[in-house]
């Protein structure tokens, strides 16, 4: 990275020199995992043969499994780790900006080498793996989705706990009355929104601190979802809380896809909408006239204001639609993943969500992939739970929520958020 400072000349003159600034970040980060990964082949060898199921029983297309030797495979793959985190020091010693391939690479065989050690005869499921963290990372993708547009538009969206809460319950129980999953959609993006209009309300309008309002109504959902559920849906369990669910929808030819077609292309309508979704708030987030502004209230009211926008109905149409979104993510726990509601279901996937915000740089894609992060993390726990690892069973419960503190830990010291953000707009 390179920055301009001023320098005085001989003669007195001020003129602007260039500033470079090394990035080493991420080459420690890929020196710490490969560090990690070497004591780990070193305190606990495995040997044995490592087999990857590449292929699916509903595939059109067979493809054989894929066996490699534990041990020589670890170690070979490790080499080449080593040999990418040398090229991104390098790359940092150079004053350069090391390439995303580099990372994404990294990334893969790290992941590859952990999996190979890890299942020393036993049999790692890709396809399985995948469609697994797809599943747990849909309601993460879509209560993130809602962190980037309260927070682009200048309100902290702490409450996406309990917008995915309330659009649990909302979901369960009015597709349970109905009979119609999409009736239960329509009314969890409807829950969503009552806990983002009183967010706005006391952080806009009110000028309440906007973390404090978003705990006190995530708490404030948590016992209210909680009292409903004991009160209510228990008594009435086969009436109001045995929601009719969404079922997979095949897309010919596109589902065959070996590896990827049964993970992208024969999921349940509310997975084909959080693609749609991505698509569309990121889309819209740079290419229109409402980003536009929506990133103009976040970044500089003031100025948005002298050119004629009202910063503060803005900002709260736009939390609003920020709620319904997440609200979604929460129809996902009662209209896909389980078949009723249950209390505190969530289980604070609404602050992990928050977290895939921060580590996405507040950029839709980017966050929809930090959430896709977490849920390869929890999906990647339970197989490795399954093939019995070395590892403590505790260390397991950890791995997910140690993946994202790393994640932001590693990563937000580069960037920059909204300069709006969290921050009251008063008209002078």
């Amino acid at each position: 990275m390179s920055a301009l400072a001023p320098t005085t000349a001989p003669d007195g003159a001020i003129h602007l020199a260039t500033v470079k600034r090394r990035q080493l970040k991420l080459p420690i980060v890929l020196a710490a995992v490969t560090v990690f990964l070497a004591v780990l082949f070193l305190a606990a060898p495995r040997s044995g043969t490592s087999t990857f199921r590449l292929g699916d029983a509903a595939s059109a297309v067979a493809l054989p499994n894929l066996g490699v030797p534990t041990a020589p495979t670890s170690w070979i793959t490790l080499v080449l780790l080593a040999a990418l985190t040398a090229w991104a020091f390098w790359d940092a010693l150079s004053y350069r900006r090391s390439p995303m391939w580099l990372a994404v690479a990294y990334s893969i065989l790290a992941v590859f080498a952990f999996l190979t050690w890890a299942a020393a005869d036993g049999l790692v499921p890709v396809t399985g793996l995948l469609a697994g963290a797809i599943s747990l990372s849909v309601p993460l993708v879509f209560g993130a989705l809602g962190g980037v547009i309260g927070e682009r538009v200048g309100v902290v969206n702490v409450a996406i706990e309990g917008q995915l809460l309330l659009g649990a319950f909302s979901a369960a129980l009015l597709s349970s009355i109905t009979g119609n999953p999409f009736v239960g959609l329509v009314g969890a993006m409807i829950g969503g929104v009552l806990v983002a209009f009183v967010l706005a309300a006391f952080a806009i309008k009110y000028l309440v601190e906007q973390v404090i309002v978003g705990v006190v109504l995530n708490v404030l959902v948590t016992g209210l979802t909680g009292f409903l559920y004991g009160a209510l849906l228990v008594p009435n369990e086969d009436q109001l809380n045995s929601p009719i669910r969404f079922t997979r929808i095949e897309i010919p030819l596109l589902s065959e896809i070996p590896i990827i077609g049964p993970v992208l292309f024969n999921q349940t309508f509310i997975v084909y909408l959080m693609f749609l979704t991505v698509a569309i708030v990121a889309w819209g987030l740079y290419r229109t006239r409402w980003g536009l502004r929506l990133r103009a209230v976040g970044e500089h009211p003031q100025a948005a204001d002298t050119v004629g926008i009202n910063v503060n109905r803005l900002r709260f149409w736009n939390v609003s639609l920020a709620g319904a979104i997440a609200g979604i993510g929460g129809a996902y726990f009662t209209l896909v993943s389980v078949p009723q509601f249950g209390k505190e279901m969530t289980a604070g996937l609404g602050f992990i969500a928050l977290a895939a915000v921060i580590f996405g740089r507040w950029d839709p894609i980017r966050a929809a992939l930090a959430a896709l992060l977490f849920g390869f993390a929890t999906t990647l726990q339970n197989l490795l739970t399954v093939l019995k690892t070395p590892i403590p069973s505790e260390f397991m419960l950890m791995l997910p929520y140690v993946v994202t503190i790393l994640a932001v830990a590693g990563f937000a010291g580069q960037i920059r958020g909204p300069a709006a953000s969290g921050k009251p707009y008063i008209k002078g």
